[in-house]
């Protein structure tokens, strides 16, 4: 009899998401190219790839950056996982209690970043053209051309 007390007890006093799924989800986080430095949430967390273990209770930002290479990033958001549901046949009210507090209710999507960066066009200093619109010319600036307006182009 307390055997079956005991266990009534457990499912009770845990919630059905708390017992399956956990606080904390498993994300895939890969990049081409890889190497690349991981960011989640604004902490400097490793390299791609990898596998990182983030806590369900909240939604996060995951940026992956490599030099050379335009920034990568990718909200990952909380939704409501279907485990919750279990409460409903076996652990009532406490269950879905315990699953909101460790956050065991919720998950995480999407559930895998690969992250496809671009190879930066930024031009260095040497390579940049400045154009300034102004009213008046400062007399120590080198005219190098002048714009003509379309309509007195010559065809």
């Amino acid at each position: 009899m307390r055997g079956k007390l005991f266990a009534v007890a457990c499912v009770a006093l845990t919630g059905c998401a708390t017992i399956m799924q956990g606080p904390k989800q498993q994300m895939s986080i890969s990049s081409t190219p890889s190497a690349a430095q991981i960011m989640i949430d604004g902490a400097n967390v490793g390299v791609t790839p990898m596998i990182a273990q983030l806590e369900r209770k909240k939604s996060h930002v995951v940026r992956i950056i490599a030099p050379g290479y335009q920034p990568y990033e990718i909200p990952i958001t909380k939704s409501v996982s279907g485990w919750v549901a279990g409460n409903l046949v076996f652990g009532g009210l406490i269950g879905l209690a315990v699953d909101a507090m460790t956050g065991s209710m919720y998950k995480l999507s999407p559930d895998t970043v690969n992250g496809m960066l671009t190879q930066s066009t930024a031009m260095g200093p040497r390579d940049q053209i400045v154009v300034r619109v102004v009213l008046a010319p400062d007399p120590s600036w080198e005219k190098i051309g002048q714009l003509t307006p379309v309509a007195t182009l010559q065809r």
